[in-house]
């Protein structure tokens, strides 16, 4: 996987890290099992702090998306579920998500709209309800 940090974004570079990881898996370019750079060769790589690499995979591994393991560093896990947590937070962010449209005028179809194409567009087009 190529790392690609904008460091003119306002998003901090761990939050870029971590979501460039998320990215990966969903759209298969990252599988179960495979190993992601170490936490020093990745901020070698960038041209970034090791701390703000190793606040990356500490988030992926809170978030359940990684694993650590002394001998074979960071692992995508093998498979992951969508639990009250997880469930409870995605509606969360999408009821920040959805005031911020209505506060810009984004009426309901535009905003499913968005949703299903970035959805499509992370998934290479794969979903599971056919829309």
């Amino acid at each position: 996987m190529n790392f690609q940090i904008d460091t003119r974004n306002q998003q901090p570079i761990y939050q870029q890290v971590r979501d460039q990881v998320v990215f990966g898996i969903a759209s298969k370019e990252l599988a179960p099992g495979e190993n992601l750079p170490s936490v020093r060769g990745l901020a070698a790589e960038l041209g970034i702090n090791f701390h703000t690499v190793n606040k990356g995979y500490t988030m992926l591994c809170d978030e359940g998306y990684i694993e650590m393991d002394r001998r074979k560093g960071a692992v995508i896990v093998d498979e992951m579920a969508a639990g009250e947590d997880y469930k409870k937070n995605l509606a969360e962010q999408l009821k920040i998500l959805s005031a911020e449209a209505i506060c810009r005028g984004v009426n309901i179809n535009e905003f499913l709209n968005h949703c299903i194409t970035e959805y499509k567009n992370v998934s290479g087009g794969k979903d599971k309800t056919g829309l």
